[in-house]
């Protein structure tokens, strides 16, 4: 089966730093793949809130993830700085990709590389929804 490469974009909209938790450290001493899902969970409430937006509220809607790729990099420790570059993509119908670029801070070093699809979602009827067009007005004047 082939890897998954993941065409990362060259501008981003939002930078965040996480520091590295005892929680997020695997028995291998080194940053456990599943957390490195929970640090692009919280950029992307971040990057969501810097715009006004909450997961629950993007323009009137809820967004729901629809696939997660991520491509492992390099090491992560306990304490180390996570630098957590946002943008998003790939704008269709019904929602887009969110990419993350997460680097060690002092280092530069990348430690992963990751996209999440999501789609609009609107929860009282429990159905998939057009993408606002406010929404991508409102990020891509950032661009």
């Amino acid at each position: 089966m082939a890897r998954i490469k993941l065409d990362m974009p060259e501008n981003y909209l939002f930078t965040t730093e996480i520091p590295l938790r005892i929680s997020d450290i695997n028995y291998g001493g080194h940053l456990g793949n599943d957390a490195v899902l929970s640090l692009i969970h919280e950029s992307r409430v971040q990057f969501l809130q810097q715009h006004g937006y909450t997961e629950m509220n993007v323009e009137g809607y809820g967004i729901i993830m629809t696939d997660t790729a991520i491509v492992y990099k390099s090491e992560g420790f306990y304490g180390d700085r996570i630098k957590v570059d946002v943008t998003v993509a790939d704008f269709n119908k019904y929602g887009c990709d969110i990419f993350y670029l997460l680097s060690n801070k002092e280092t530069a070093v990348d430690v992963a590389q990751a996209k999440t699809g999501i789609v609009f979602f609107d929860y009282d009827q429990r159905k998939v929804v057009p993408l606002p067009e406010a929404f991508r007005e409102n990020l891509l004047k950032d661009i």
